[in-house]
This record gives C-alpha cells, sequence and structure tokens, in this order.
C-alpha cells in the first residue's frame, strides 16, 4: 500500500478475558472508535482516512487541501446539517490564529456532542475555552441548549503546555486571559455580525477586514458592511425619511413604538435585488406573528421575541455608551480575602470602577467595598466581590456584572417591547423588519428563541403538490 503507517488490531481481548467483561455492546464500542477516527480526520485534512465495520466501508475520506475540500470533510463528518447552518470565521493576531466554523444558534444542540476544538492540531476539552465559547453564546443561545462548531487555535508552542493531562486531552495556557478573550472577541463579533439573508459563509467574511482584537480586555472595534443599503442604525434607503431611533433610555423603551408608526407608503419594487432580506410585510396574523414576502418566498416573525431584541440591543448601547450608575455604601463592608485578591483588586481598580463598584485596599488580607452598582444594590456585595475576584484571577475579566446587569436589562426589554394582540400598520411592521435588519443578534430573542423563519417558494410548493 502507499507509504504510511497501518495499525492493525485482531483480537484484543481474545487473552484477557477479565477486562472483556467491562466492555458495552457493541454499538456503544464501535461509536467510540468510530469518534477517535473523527477527531484525527479533523484533525489532519491532509491525511486520508478509511474505516470498516463488519466487512463494510463506513468511511472514506479523501485527502484535502483547500477551502472546499476542507468543508466537505467537516461535512461528512459533522453532517451536511452542520454545515448548512454554520458560520465561517478566520481571525488572524501576531500570536493567536482561531479559524474554523460555528455554528448559527438555529442549529443548537440538545448536548454537547459536536464540538471539536483543536490546539496546534491536537483536540482538546478544556473549561477556559468552553467557557469563553458559553459567554459568546450567551445572549442567543436557549437555555439548556449547546452549541456545535470545529474550531483551530494556532499559537506558539512555548505558550502552552499538553502535558497537564495523561492523555493529554487538557492544556494549561501561559497567558489564559489572552486566549479567552481572544475566543470570546472572535466569536461574539462573528455571531454579533449576522444579519438576515446572510449566506453562512458570507456573514462571518468580513470579520477580517477592518477587525481588531483587544486581548487584554476581549473588545472588537471594526467595520462591518450591511446585509442591505444604506447605513447602520439607518432604515432609510427605502422608506423615505424614516430613521431607526436613538438608542433610548431605560424609561424610553416602551415609547420606541410611536416611531414606527412615522413611516412613508412603500415603494414599488422593481426587481429582486431592490428587495431587503426580510421583505415587505403583507399582514399580521393573530397580533403575534407578521407575514412579508422577499425574493425566496414567505417570511414568519414573531413580532414580540423580534422587538425584544431590538430594545435589548439598544439598552446595552445606551448603557456601554453612558457608564454602569454606582451608589456610595451607607456603612463601607469590610471583606477578609487572600494576599492574591487583594493583589488582584489593586491591580483593576479601573476595571471595577468601570463595572460600578469602589474597592479599597484596606490591609494586607483586607479590602474595603465603598460604592457598588445602583441595579445591584439589593445583591449579596460580599459574594459579588468574591466571585468578581475570582473570575479576574481565573480569566482576567468578569462576566458576574455583566450577566446580573445584562438580565435586568434584558427584563426592561421585554416589558417595554410591543406585545401580542398589539395591531401594527402595514408600515410599522415594516419599519420593524428594517431595524432587525439592522440589529446585532436579531436572530434570537433575548432568551434564545428564534425572531423568524423563511418559508421558501419550493417549500410552498411543496405543501400543494405543485410541479408534479
Amino acid at each position: 500500500h502507499p507509504r504510511g503507517t497501518t495499525v492493525e488490531v485482531r483480537d484484543l481481548f481474545f487473552n484477557t478475558p477479565a477486562r472483556r467483561k467491562f466492555l458495552r455492546t457493541e454499538k456503544t464500542e464501535f461509536n467510540h472508535l468510530e469518534e477517535v477516527v473523527k477527531r484525527l480526520a479533523l484533525s489532519r485534512f491532509d491525511v486520508g482516512f478509511s474505516l470498516r465495520h463488519n466487512g463494510r466501508v463506513l468511511h472514506n475520506l479523501l485527502p484535502g487541501h483547500s477551502q472546499a475540500e476542507r468543508q466537505r470533510r467537516v461535512a461528512t463528518v459533522c453532517g451536511p446539517a452542520f454545515m448548512d447552518q454554520a458560520l465561517y470565521l478566520e481571525t488572524d493576531l501576531p500570536q493567536f490564529r482561531l479559524w474554523g466554523w460555528v455554528g448559527l444558534p438555529t442549529f443548537s444542540r440538545s448536548q454537547a456532542d459536536l464540538q471539536y476544538f483543536f490546539v496546534n492540531g491536537r483536540i482538546i476539552r478544556d473549561r477556559l475555552v468552553a467557557h469563553a465559547v458559553k459567554q459568546a453564546y450567551r445572549d442567543v443561545l436557549y437555555h439548556g441548549r449547546h452549541p456545535a462548531f470545529v474550531l483551530y487555535l494556532e499559537l506558539d508552542p512555548g505558550q502552552v503546555d499538553v502535558n497537564v493531562h495523561p492523555t493529554k486531552h487538557e492544556v494549561r495556557f501561559r497567558d489564559g486571559r489572552e486566549v479567552h478573550n481572544f475566543i470570546f472577541s472572535s466569536l461574539h463579533r462573528a455571531l454579533a455580525d449576522v444579519r438576515p439573508g446572510d449566506p453562512p459563509a458570507d456573514a462571518a467574511a468580513g470579520l477580517e477586514e477592518g477587525m481588531t482584537v483587544d486581548t487584554a480586555t476581549g473588545e472588537i472595534s471594526h467595520q462591518a458592511g450591511l446585509a442591505w443599503g444604506g447605513q447602520r442604525g439607518s432604515a432609510a434607503g427605502a422608506f423615505g425619511g424614516y430613521r431607526a431611533p436613538a438608542s433610548p433610555a431605560p424609561g424610553q423603551a416602551r415609547e420606541q413604538l410611536r416611531d414606527y408608526g412615522r413611516v412613508l407608503a412603500l415603494p414599488e419594487v422593481n426587481s429582486e435585488e431592490e428587495v431587503p432580506p426580510l421583505g415587505y410585510a403583507l399582514a399580521q396574523l393573530k397580533g403575534i406573528y407578521i407575514l412579508a414576502e422577499n425574493a425566496r418566498g414567505m417570511v414568519l416573525v414573531d413580532m414580540h421575541a423580534a422587538h425584544e431584541r431590538i430594545t435589548y440591543e439598544r439598552l446595552k448601547t445606551a448603557r456601554a455608551s453612558e457608564g454602569i450608575r454606582s451608589q456610595p455604601l451607607l456603612v463601607p463592608r469590610a471583606v477578609a480575602v487572600s494576599q492574591r485578591e487583594v493583589q488582584v483588586a489593586a491591580e483593576h481598580g479601573a476595571l471595577f470602577q468601570r463595572l460600578g463598584m469602589v474597592v479599597e485596599v484596606a490591609g494586607e488580607e483586607s479590602l474595603v467595598i465603598r460604592q457598588i452598582p445602583v441595579a445591584l444594590r439589593d445583591s449579596d456585595v460580599e459574594q459579588l466581590l468574591r466571585d468578581v475576584l475570582a473570575d479576574l484571577i481565573e480569566f482576567g475579566s468578569s462576566d458576574r456584572i455583566e450577566s446580573h446587569l445584562d438580565e435586568i436589562l434584558s427584563t426592561m426589554a421585554c416589558h417595554g417591547s410591543v406585545r401580542a394582540n398589539r395591531r401594527l400598520t402595514i408600515p410599522e411592521m415594516n419599519a420593524l423588519l428594517r431595524d432587525m435588519e439592522e440589529t446585532e443578534r436579531a436572530g434570537q430573542c433575548n432568551h434564545g428563541r428564534p425572531t423568524w423563519t423563511q418559508i421558501s417558494l419550493e417549500d410552498l410548493d411543496k405543501l400543494f403538490l405543485r410541479g408534479r
């Protein structure tokens, strides 16, 4: 046969009956073996793999080097449904490179059985990586669901220790903070840039151009294109003088809907190229759903879920621009901590202030909390401080306060959004569709439920047996 290595295993447990009795069923054991082959196949696209079982060829994966050949192998291993609903991303920094495929939130799984993460070609399962991925999907994944991904992280081998686990499935990064923030930022932006009408491959293609990642903070700045003409934050292209309302203060959330009534009549559409991704509204169903027509067929929109996401994103933007309001404690709270935690608090004083907290060093093993966020005034401030310090030590940045604030903003957005059974006019519905096209993560509401779905003309024809 061609040059290479052949591993042949026969009668593995013939002389070891003591081990054989611990085996499961043939199907279960074969699934374990098949999973090993899948991991190897995804780690080396340049190597061919063939898997036979009971005289039948189950996998015959040819070597490949081009992007198309890689995608074919991923589709074979993970299933074509994954590739149909996956984004390709590629982010390069001087010290890191992350590339691969991430499933859209609509392709979530009931268990974490379709997650492959490789570091310098070696598959791993790492808590730091898992946390970064989980946080990136936090705003768009339904509770209890798991994302699907095939990702490859490349970095200097000297920056990662692979000898911390007997099977080498766990690693330790020299600078876990940078790695965590880099992974989180890359995935977070790729998912945020998805707009209605974007092909999966194109939705993340703009991630590289004009993008910079601050690995110290996990922030990304970029200039991204839109799925449809116009400027971000504006839907004036086909609607005359209508513009999306500016980010409201929390108390103004309920007033946003008034702006949807100030829309001009729809223009005549002469070609498919002029039709926006979510099309134009036709009617409202039961005061819950918007029916619209686009170039592909029919679009169904859950208007409350869609407006909830729009309001939520605007509230988050307002918070990011105005900062988190804080209030002083009537009696400052002294907290006994370790020397390591005192050191971390001293190093991240500015970060605490951005999070709405004023924490001062009171001794070698003591901190004093003087101010806390107004929105968290009823929380356990001592436990909050300990959780923030624990996150800073492990990951370098805290998500505890962000998590609490996002939950509060999500609740406000829910109450401030258009309710079911609210009758909207055609111009109001179209304005809502245009805002969806300009809003990050508009495909899911704050709780991870889908906000819209596409029914193609072909699917409608099948329902009525047309063309047979």
